[in-house]
């Protein structure tokens, strides 16, 4: 059996050295839809050297660095896209094994018992008799038209959609972190002007009673400041409240135990004011949106895996070419089984031309075909929404520091209004409700600062996500080759 295997092994080698002298893969090559896309794009910014990888470094604080660092270890979500992109490289490892024959062990004994009445029984015979068998047996189908390479397109396609998605994954994962710490610093920016505002407020009603019981104001100031007192308290009980559901928001997108969710302790770093005053905008923005973006990578390659979908689907129409082949031993005692005589070999080769498949040929073809062009409208739109989330984000960037300058500026002349009412409260010219206007006017503003800043803050981040940042398109060909 050993000595006859290299002519065993000769017919499978010349099989694989056929499929790959075979003609091109039939189906379209794949080529980038033609999109209209702007070649540079533009913004207002300060920051020269800007680390697209790691754009959160920019605000300067160790804690947000923290927390990016413990959400993306504990991400559930991230798992899962890991998850998926080890299932997509078994996949291409599964259809590797179509450019390589199948080769089983086989062994088997039979022993029966021949009817003594029949026919074909020799009189004075015995009717008992063995067989035992050990060999090899082998099948390959050569790959003229590019069936399985089409298919190795499609899979290694899809695992690259994968790896992309998974960025896609960690640039949102990193985005939400940084916007929910910067809502969470904003709401204790207001929690802390909820209690400066309502330490005065108290300050002033004591004033108020003071002067009531000396008869100098009437019931009617005393009583508009008790109702300022009690609603500036209302103002921060709410925003205690909303504080506290921003933790455990927070706490969820960290990753943490449930426990922890429920009693959050959360670091602080910066104050929002800081955070602010390091926003790091960049100067020069990457014109190369299409292969940064993750998610646009990501339907792109499952374009490409559509489009070879298509090949595989014409390969249908084709001959199918096939060899199979055995080798082993065969006799009837086991005291014979490895001698020369009982060798036996077998070679078949075989064609197979579709003929009439009740048009189901067709309707794979055109699925395929229906699929390709979902995946083209899937890719065009994806990349619309790419641009349009640049667009937005250099909107709110270039406007969120207007507003926050306009805004202080409103703050700086409610203060001087503030102080001329309370002169002319004090002096007897106004009622003691042009002050209250004057005070909560100041506090609206003071407050509007606030959220300004914060959502300045979430601007730079939204514009640093719709670039891809957090996201290195470099791992993408590892992702893609290694084993």
């Amino acid at each position: 059996m050993f000595k006859r295997m290299p002519k065993f092994a000769i017919s499978l080698i010349a099989a694989g050295v056929l499929s790959a002298c075979g003609i091109a893969p039939v189906g379209p090559d794949y080529k980038r839809p033609e999109l209209d896309v702007p070649a540079t794009l533009s913004v207002n910014g300060t920051a020269t050297n800007v680390d697209w990888l790691s754009w959160w470094k920019g605000f300067q604080d160790p804690v947000l660095d923290s927390l990016l660092q413990e959400a993306s270890s504990n991400s559930q979500d991230l798992a899962l896209a890991t998850a998926r992109i080890a299932e997509a490289r078994a996949t291409v490892d599964q259809n590797l094994s179509n450019f390589y024959p199948s080769v089983d062990l086989t062994a088997g004994a039979t022993r029966k018992r021949g009817s003594e009445n029949s026919a074909s029984f020799t009189p004075g015979a015995n009717p008992y008799s063995n067989d035992r068998q050990l060999g090899l047996s082998a099948s390959y189908e050569i790959d003229f038209w590019g069936k399985y390479a089409r298919a190795d397109q499609a899979a290694k396609a899809r695992l690259l959609s994968q790896a992309a998605s998974r960025g896609t994954v960690l640039t949102t994962l990193y985005a939400n972190v940084a916007q929910s710490y910067f809502a969470l610093r904003g709401l204790d920016a207001q929690t802390t002007l909820a209690e400066q505002t309502l330490a005065t407020r108290q300050e002033n009603l004591r004033l108020q009673k003071r002067r009531f019981d000396a008869g100098v104001i009437g019931e009617l100031d005393m009583r508009q400041a008790e109702s300022e007192a009690a609603g500036i308290e209302a103002t921060l009980q709410q925003t205690r409240q909303s504080r506290s559901n921003a933790e455990s928001a927070l706490a969820v997108l960290l990753g943490r135990k449930p426990s922890d969710i429920v009693r959050p302790v959360l670091a602080r770093g910066a104050e929002l004011g800081k955070l602010y005053a390091a926003q790091p905008i960049p100067a020069d923005l990457p014109s190369d949106v299409l292969t940064r973006r993750p998610d646009v990578v990501s339907a792109e390659q499952s374009l490409i895996a559509a489009n070879a979908d298509i090949g595989q689907a014409r390969a249908a129409y084709f001959p199918k070419f096939s060899l199979t082949a055995s080798l082993g031993q065969q006799s009837k005692d086991m005291s014979n089984l490895f001698d020369p005589a009982s060798l036996f070999w077998s070679l078949v080769g075989n064609l197979t031309q579709p003929i009439f498949r009740g048009g189901a040929l067709k309707a794979v073809e055109a699925a395929a075909n229906a699929r390709q062009q979902q995946a083209v409208a899937t890719y065009t739109q994806t990349v619309q929404n790419a641009f349009r989330d640049v667009h937005d984000a250099l909107n709110n960037v270039s406007t969120g520091n207007e507003i926050t300058a306009t805004t202080a500026k409103r703050i700086a002349a409610l203060r001087g209004t503030l102080r001329l009412a309370d002169l002319r409260y004090k002096g007897g010219y106004s009622s003691y409700l042009d002050v209250l206007n004057a005070q909560r006017d100041l506090m609206q503003a003071e407050s509007g600062l606030i959220d300004a800043q914060r959502t300045q803050l979430n601007a730079v981040v939204s514009l640093y996500k719709a670039l891809g940042g957090g996201w290195d398109a470099s791992n993408l060909v590892a992702q893609g080759t290694q084993p």
